[in-house]
């Protein structure tokens, strides 16, 4: 199998819902990054170009970028956790990539690196 990862950052603020008690809105650097595994390369020795996947993971972070994740979609509606970040951006990524990786690579996953040493990753079956 083979994997490349491409990683991409945004600046956001958020405020959780923990156990129903909302905490006080403060910001991070999210870290984003991205997996594709494929168990073969293309013609030219790629499994993907890292070019397009960061094209696509910058195109999705961009409306999160310096902003209140709880006034912006889909996070208006959903608890802006590192975890449900991590699985929106996977799912979007896949919707956007999958079907030109097929059938010899995919979105495999996306980790969201909230602070130092805090990450959440959302693997896609």
């Amino acid at each position: 199998m083979f994997t490349i990862q491409v990683n991409h950052e945004f600046c956001a603020a958020h405020a959780l819902s923990l156990l129903g008690a909302h905490e006080p809105l403060h910001g991070h650097n999210f870290k984003t990054t991205a997996t594709i595994l494929g168990d073969q390369l293309d013609d030219d020795g790629l499994l993907c170009d890292f070019h397009t996947v960061q094209a696509e993971l910058i195109d999705i972070c961009t409306p999160f970028t310096n902003t209140n994740l709880n006034e912006t979609p889909p996070f208006d509606a959903l608890n802006p956790t590192a975890e449900l970040i991590a699985k929106h951006i996977a799912d979007e990524l896949a919707s956007r990539l999958d079907q030109a990786l097929a059938p010899h690579a995919k979105v495999h996953a996306v980790s969201v690196t909230e602070a130092p040493g805090c990450v959440a990753t959302y693997t896609r079956s």
